[in-house]
Formats: C-alpha cells, sequence, structure tokens
C-alpha cells in the first residue's frame, strides 16, 4: 500500500501536488506515464475510445519528438497532455538548473501546465522551482503494471482493491507494462463503471 497507495505524510511533503481530486464526487481520473510510443499508445487509446473516457497522458519530450503521430493521435482525441520532462530524468543527479532546462525542453513540444515527476518524487528544491511554473500531479493509486513481478490480474486487483472517490489512477502505456495492461485496463474500467464511477481528466 505504501507504493499503491501513498500515505498521507507522503502526500504531506509535496503539498500543492495534486494527489487526489474531489473525494465527494464518484469519479476517477485515469493517467498515462512514460509515452507516447507506437507499440501501445494506439491501442490504449483504442480502449478509451471504445469506452467513451478521456484520460490525463504525462508524456516524455524525447518519445514526442520521435514519435509526433501518436502524440497528435492523443492530442486530437481531446485527451489531456501532461509534462514528464524530456527524458525521464530523476532529481538525484541533477541540479535545478538542468533539471528545470529539461522540463522546459519537453514542454516546448508539450504545451501544458502539468507536470509529474519520473518516478513520482523531487528534491524539495526542485518542487519548489517547479510548482513556480506547473501544477503537479501525483496520484492516488499507482497500479503497478510497470513491475514484473505482478501479472495482469494483480494490476487488476489493485485498481479493485485501492480505487475510491477522486482517485488519480496511474497506468503506463509502455513496452513493460504492455502485457499487464492489455488485460488490466480494459476490465479495470468496466469494474470502476460497475461500482458505479465516471471518468474525467485532470483540469
Amino acid at each position: 500500500m505504501f507504493i499503491e497507495q501513498p500515505a498521507k505524510y507522503l502526500r504531506w511533503i509535496y503539498p500543492r501536488a495534486i494527489w487526489r481530486m474531489d473525494n465527494t464526487q464518484r469519479t476517477v481520473y485515469l493517467t498515462f506515464d512514460d509515452g507516447p510510443i507506437p507499440e501501445v499508445t494506439p491501442w490504449v487509446l483504442s480502449v478509451l475510445e471504445h469506452y467513451n473516457i478521456k484520460a490525463t497522458f504525462f508524456m516524455v519530450g524525447d518519445n514526442v519528438r520521435k514519435h509526433p503521430t501518436e502524440y497528435e493521435m492523443v492530442r486530437q482525441a481531446g485527451h489531456r497532455i501532461g509534462n514528464h520532462t524530456f527524458n525521464h530524468i530523476g532529481s538525484l543527479r541533477h541540479g535545478i538548473h538542468s533539471y528545470m532546462l529539461n522540463v522546459e525542453k519537453a514542454n516546448a513540444y508539450l504545451h501544458t501546465d502539468l507536470f509529474r515527476p519520473p518516478h513520482g518524487w523531487m528534491k524539495l528544491q526542485h518542487y519548489v522551482a517547479v510548482s513556480s511554473k506547473y501544477r503537479i500531479v501525483m496520484w492516488d493509486l499507482v497500479t503497478r503494471d510497470y513491475s514484473k513481478r505482478l501479472n495482469g490480474q494483480e494490476v487488476l486487483e489493485n485498481v479493485k482493491r485501492y480505487a475510491r472517490p477522486g482517485s488519480v489512477i496511474t497506468f503506463h502505456d509502455s513496452v513493460k507494462s504492455y502485457d499487464k495492461i492489455v488485460y488490466a485496463l480494459p476490465r479495470a474500467i468496466e469494474w470502476l463503471q460497475q461500482e458505479g464511477y465516471s471518468f474525467d481528466i485532470i483540469k
């Protein structure tokens, strides 16, 4: 649970970040990290279109540079775009100047006011710098679809166990997650619908 649904004290570290949306509404917010890539992103889009759902995609700038067609597919479908740095870098090995240059390099392609740090954390000085320009979006539920230790059923069970009103739910449109989300994503959407949830984008 420490990973799937972060404890309150972790949320206090970044008080201006969005971890969960309005908990009085039975609405969840699907997000996808690390794309766009041609092997996975179009399939994710087809699933979302099938269920008439809009989501928020936190994109790596270099992936947008390499795969502009897939970026345009996401944008033209009406989904929300977020910044996930240009090279999926963490703040541990980067000072504020080089980190912010990387973020801004990505935003030259992405044109967004939303940001999610790779790996879901930043040093506090980086958080202060980024939050002066962007709305930082973390998560209320990370499915762990990237984990080699989990299968699709276990990813689905994470959604069933931890989803709640206002949850920001994180999947990945990446190659390493594909074998899990092929199973888990449509089943998670159907389960959430059966539980009375609606879907929205981060606004």
